[in-house]
């Protein structure tokens, strides 16, 4: 498993753990303990999820030390702006029970205020309670309006990213692949809980593998960070399984032929224009 270079130098591995849904904490950390024990070294959560704590008391109780794991959390809506930035980060700082977060985010571009929570995020950088700044669910217009009003560039845009929205989702994922910024995939396997296209069972067959495996290796062969979720320990660690094999190019292609426009969440685009 080679890890993903950030363009602050640091880097990423390249697989993580979503944490969404996982509530109660004591939910987060019995399936953290167990992402943490399969092998998982990036842990995805976000203040507005509810389970920072959790996640932070599943890294203490691993035994595994600190540096070896990316820890991402983000700052919701309703906390953008300079200084109610700045103050939500130390409450995750707190909550997680951490010294510092390896990667904060702009959870999404909700409102103008981003641009201050931008600032903030390079002075928390610049005190070291973080280590890398990026943002979720940005397009190419927030992403190219962010770069007129700051020289610094996200190290990482999370995204929406599955085969079923390829077509919709390709020229931000090259636009982000050309600037440096790193794309991790959120809800990678949402709609695999439904019955899935043919070709992805077909797949699934040929190379002996899950549909969710088939899925999750697509995203790493498009150069994509995927953050799979799961809170069932057998799913964790097949999720997990899927640096043993490669898609042919065709497989790929045809894996990105599948793309009908249907997203799991909100579309961005517009979104935080003027309020």
């Amino acid at each position: 498993m080679r890890p993903l270079a950030l363009n602050t130098g640091g880097t990423m591995p390249p697989i993580g753990f979503g944490t969404w849904d996982l509530v109660p904490d004591a939910v987060a950390q019995t399936a953290v303990l167990e992402a943490l024990r399969v092998g998982y070294r990036a842990i995805d959560t976000a203040a507005v999820y509810g389970n920072e704590r959790g996640v932070g008391e599943a890294i203490r109780a691993s035994g595994i030390p600190r540096h070896e794991i990316r820890v991402i959390t983000k700052v919701w809506n309703d906390a953008q702006g300079y200084d109610r930035t700045l103050e939500a980060c130390h409450t995750s700082l707190e909550t997680l029970g951490l010294d510092y977060i390896d990667l904060y985010m702009i959870h999404w571009p909700a409102s103008t205020r981003r641009h201050d929570s931008w600032r903030a995020m390079h002075q928390l950088y610049e005190q070291g309670l973080i280590k890398a700044a990026g943002v979720s669910n940005y397009t190419i217009e927030h992403l190219k309006l962010k770069q007129q009003l700051s020289p610094y560039v996200p190290a990482v845009n999370q995204i929406e990213f599955h085969p079923y929205i390829y077509e919709q989702q390709r020229e931000v994922l090259d636009y982000c692949q050309q600037q440096g910024i790193l794309v991790q995939a959120y809800s990678p396997l949402s709609r695999s809980l439904h019955r899935p296209p043919s070709i992805v069972l077909e797949l699934a067959d040929k190379y002996g593998k899950t549909t969710e495996q088939i899925l999750l290796r697509w995203c790493i062969e498009h150069g994509t960070m995927p953050l799979p979720r799961s809170g069932n320990p057998q799913h964790i660690r097949s999720n997990f399984e899927v640096f043993d094999f490669t898609l042919d190019d065709e497989d790929l292609e045809q894996l990105d032929a599948v793309s009908d426009g249907r997203r799991v969440t909100w579309d961005p685009a517009g979104m935080g224009q003027h309020s």
